[in-house]
């Protein structure tokens, strides 16, 4: 049994989720999303436009790996459409900066040239003190990706902790030459 799948997912109230052949809509005031659900393998139950119940009508182990993954995948679809993801970035080293020009970042990593870095659809980004980045949207999938993208321009290094790292994230310090 998975212990993730059996949990029933409960729906905010702005939510809307509508199941129309194999694919599961989910309507709320951040987005929408679409999720498609093998119902040949599932069956998803809809309570009142309050609660989601998704459960396996075999039980063996291809169904047991997919059951809790699909479970997760409309929980996220509905926590994205009703309060969205959020990344917090910070940039840390000396001349380190970013600035929103339009639909690109334009940031300063201590290269000898700028970084532009286009802002996909569905993402919004915010600079705040220069060195702060925020990441929204209703995809958890693309907020991450967007910010591990982001973190790949410049990753932390371990002698001086300089780089683009996750707000909260520790970096495993190194002690310099001695002589």
């Amino acid at each position: 049994m998975s212990k993730i799948g059996k949990i029933n997912i409960s729906i905010p109230e702005k939510v809307k989720v509508m199941l129309s052949g194999n694919i599961i809509n989910i309507e709320g005031p951040l987005g929408k999303k679409s999720l498609n659900i093998d119902l040949d393998i599932f069956d998803l139950n809809i309570n009142d436009g309050k609660e989601v119940s998704i459960k396996p009508k075999k039980n063996n182990q291809n169904t047991k790996r997919l059951w809790g993954m699909n479970r997760s995948l409309i929980s996220n679809a509905i926590i994205g459409a009703s309060k969205g993801y959020e990344k917090i970035l910070e940039l840390t080293g000396v001349g380190y900066r970013a600035s929103l020009k339009g639909n690109k970042l334009n940031m300063q990593l201590g290269f000898s040239h700028d970084i532009n870095f286009d802002i996909p659809e569905g993402i919004k980004i915010q600079v705040e003190k220069q060195n702060i980045l925020k990441i929204n949207g209703n995809d958890k999938q693309q907020v991450g990706m967007v910010a591990a993208e982001i973190k790949s321009l410049r990753p932390p290094e371990p002698y001086k902790g300089k780089g683009i790292k996750e707000q909260g994230q520790y970096i495993l310090r190194k002690e310099g030459k001695k002589k």
